[in-house]
Formats: C-alpha cells, structure tokens, sequence
C-alpha cells in the first residue's frame, strides 16, 4: 500500500532525511508547508506536491482531502517543524486523522505528552517520534551484548557529542531557551533516549555546566555512572575543522573501551521510517523518559565539580 505524506517544516535542516525515508520507504508526498519557499529540493522528489506558506491554508487543504477520496487522504503527516511547535503541529495532524512521524523532541515540556496520548485515545491515530539511534546497528550491537553480560555491576560511561554550528545557530530558533529547549534537548535528546535504553532509569542527576553553546553533567543510572558533555562549539572537536568537512563527534566509552559512532547515520531515518509503517514505531511511552530527563537537566542548579566531572571540562 502507497501511503500519502504530508510535511510541515520542509525548508528545515532535518527536511531532506524525511523526504529521502518517504521515497526509498515507497509512498509519496502530497503537501508540505514552510514560511520560507526555499523548498526547490522538492522537486528532486515529486513534481505534484503541494506546497504552502501558510499553515492555515495547509491545514485547509489536509481537511479537503480528509473529506474525499480514501485514496487522496493524507495518512501521514511528518513533522520536521521548530521543537516549541511539535505538539501543535501533531495535533493537527491527529485532527485530519493521520498518524505522525515527529522529529525530536516529540515535545520540550514533560507535561505536553499526557494531552497528546489523551488525543491518540481520542482519535485513535498513533504519534510516532524519531529515535534514530536506537536503530543504529552499531548501537544495537551494544545493547544486546550489554544486556548479556551484565554483572549486577555499573558500568563506567563517558559520553561525548560535538556537533559544530557556526554563528547563524544562535541567532536562529535553535538559540532560543523557549523555542528550542536548549542545548540538552536541542542536540541531547536523542543521546539520553540512548543512555536511558542501554543502562536504565535515572537515579541521580547534577549539570556542572551550561551555557548556550554546551552542557556538562553526571548521571546515576540503574547499570552505569556517565560522564557527559554536549556542544555546538567548533572549538571542542578533537580534530580539525573545515568548512564543508566533517564536523560532528560522537564517542561513547564504556569502562575504557571506546565505539565512536560518528558513521552510520544515512539511512536511520528510512529506518525509523520502516519501523512506524509496519505498527513498531517508537511512541509517547518509548519517548518520556528521555523527554523527563531533559527537562531535569534544564532545571538542574548547577553543581561543583568534582571526580565526576566530563575531561572536556578542564581542558586548557
């Protein structure tokens, strides 16, 4: 069956990956919306999809559609949208009856999860969200091997993440507390989702660290002790940087043994994509603990230091 898309944000960063998971999972893209028409990447797609500036006229156009023929309808809306709008623009969709594939974060506020499942029960339309790295193979790998030989012990964990972003970020809706939910939610979501499915729930927390460009802390997992340290400052990459060259680390030790994960990522989307289509997408429950965790993190008082603290910290 060829399942119709709709996308809200596609003039977005994270557009193009969806767009692709569309494709290569073989349904079509029928409508997508952004206030920007820098959207030329569309026609690398479809020469037949509607687009709109304008949400209001989009949503219009969805409702036409709802209201006509079963195989005209929008069954799935994508939602690649700033994270302050992720639980609006699902809304919507659930509304035009079609399910949701969500960027992360499903939401930046705990609290918003609960009236989105009352709206899942309500339409009986299912909310997915994009937790890519669980379905890294390397990752998987390290799950499973984990779980295998656990020894009732914690391990020792140190996780880094530097993704460079030049000035246009803060100046942006990611640079904005309120819109984007900060660095820890912005670019650490995805990570602590990672964190919480390998070692566990959360028993302690403390942040050493924040500013806008990065954030440093300890976690008390139920299997682990972690280390953690995120920034978008090209500063802190531990090679070199050049425009248009590789710009993102991703490193994860688990007691002194490194799997630096940086690769892998091209076709997890289409991944993710694959896994909601077939009824196994990752949920609001799936997403809660991450989306509890960070909120946490954002209004954590910071600590001092100590024996606990990410290396990144101290370097000169």
């Amino acid at each position: 069956m060829i399942r119709n898309f709709a996308l809200i944000g596609v003039a977005g960063y994270i557009a193009p990956r969806h767009l692709r998971a569309i494709r290569d999972t073989g349904n079509r893209l029928v409508a997508a919306v952004d206030p920007h028409d820098s959207v030329g990447i569309l026609d690398h797609y479809s020469f037949d999809t509607r687009f709109f500036t304008e949400i209001e006229r989009f949503d219009r156009h969805l409702e036409k559609l709802r209201r006509g023929a079963h195989d005209e309808r929008v069954h799935y809306v994508s939602v690649c949208s700033p994270n302050y709008l992720h639980d609006a623009h699902c809304r919507l969709a659930l509304r035009i009856g079609a399910d949701v594939i969500c960027e992360k974060p499903l939401v930046i506020n705990p609290w918003n999860l609960d009236q989105l499942e009352e709206l899942e029960r309500e339409t009986g339309r299912r909310i997915n969200t994009v937790l890519q790295l669980r379905v890294h193979p390397k990752l998987l790998e390290l799950r499973e091997k984990l779980l295998y030989s656990w020894n009732h012990r914690q391990h020792d964990v140190s996780l880094t993440y530097v993704t460079a972003r030049g000035g246009w970020y803060m100046n942006s809706w990611k640079g904005d507390v309120a819109k984007s939910g900060g660095i820890a939610t912005n670019i650490g979501v995805h990570l602590f989702d990672l964190l919480l499915w390998l070692f566990g729930n959360v028993k302690e927390c403390r942040v050493y660290h924040s500013d806008p460009q990065r954030m440093s802390g300890f976690l008390e997992l139920e299997r682990a002790r972690v280390k953690w340290y995120l920034s978008v400052d090209a500063a802190d990459l531990p090679f070199k940087i050049e425009p248009g060259a590789r710009s993102t680390y991703r490193s994860i030790t688990i007691d002194g043994v490194e799997l630096e994960f940086t690769e892998g990522f091209t076709d997890l989307h289409t991944r993710v994509y694959e896994k909601a289509l077939a009824g196994q997408g990752f949920g609001i429950e799936d997403v809660r603990p991450s989306i509890n965790l960070v909120y946490q993190i954002r209004t954590t008082p910071l600590s001092r230091q100590d024996e606990m603290s990410h290396p990144f910290l101290n370097r000169g």
